[in-house]
């Protein structure tokens, strides 16, 4: 339990944090949101926030391209790992100085977290996870770090690299059948609601990433929750009558 708490944690920094507030800015969040979801992307340790959001926009931009860091015409396992064992593609370099990332850094928290990663990587990914079931109820260091640390870890990384992989090649395209991504089950599963893939290149702003109903998407369920709070303002949705008329348009009519 505590090693499935520690992943939610870790996906939410991603899903809820990198990706759709702070990539695509789908949503807006305050200080102590904003502080709880830089933690938790600490503890996913996948690049500072600012990394990760610059890559990400790259990524959207150049979708499928040379450009893309993550170009899913390079196959499988390029999209999903082997992106990050290489030097990037010179046209990622290139055309990603021509994109603006200034709104990133003129927020404190961004810039925070990015000034003082390593040390909180450190301590939210692998101190804290293997510390607290020690401490509070006598488990083996041995089984917390093992567990909840370097397994969740490993966990936490692939289904979100899969996104990148598996979404990009496998599955339907009801919004746009032009375009690499997919609506993938299986991802959603694992990434807590990013797997509406196809839906989400079509509609990047949407804050839920999919259209909302009683399709799985805890991320949604999360950001909704904080609205509740008040700590959560201005979601970004698509209209219902814009998503109807892409899926005429140009869906492949699986939806």
């Amino acid at each position: 339990l505590s090693a499935f708490f520690c992943f939610l944690m870790t996906a939410l920094g991603v899903t809820a944090g990198a990706h759709r507030l702070w990539s695509h800015r789908s949503y807006k969040a305050k200080l102590p949101l904003r502080i709880f979801l830089a933690a938790a992307n600490s503890m996913a340790f996948q690049n500072d926030i600012y990394e990760w959001s610059r890559d990400h926009r790259v990524h959207h931009k150049y979708s499928e391209t040379d450009a893309d860091p993550h170009n899913a015409r390079r196959g499988f396992f390029f999209a999903h790992i082997g992106w990050l064992f290489m030097r990037k593609h010179r046209d990622v370099i290139e055309k990603g100085r021509k994109l603006d990332f200034t709104d990133l850094l003129d927020d404190p928290v961004v810039r925070f977290q990015r000034k003082y990663y390593k040390s909180s990587v450190v301590l939210m990914c692998f101190v804290i996870p293997t510390f607290v079931p020690w401490y509070l109820w006598g488990e083996s260091l041995w089984n917390a770090y093992f567990l909840a640390s370097i397994l969740r870890y490993t966990i936490s990384l692939n289904v979100t690299w899969l996104v990148n992989s598996a979404a990009h090649m496998y599955g339907n395209r009801p919004y746009d059948k032009c375009i690499n991504p997919r609506q993938n089950t299986f991802v959603t599963l694992g990434a807590i609601g990013e797997g509406f893939h196809n839906y989400h290149h079509t509609f990047p702003f949407d804050y839920s990433a999919s259209e909302l109903g009683l399709k799985f998407n805890p991320t949604t369920w999360f950001i909704d929750f904080m609205f509740w709070l008040g700590l959560v303002t201005d979601r970004k949705q698509a209209p219902k009558e814009m998503i109807q008329a892409r899926k005429e348009r140009s869906g492949d009519g699986s939806a």
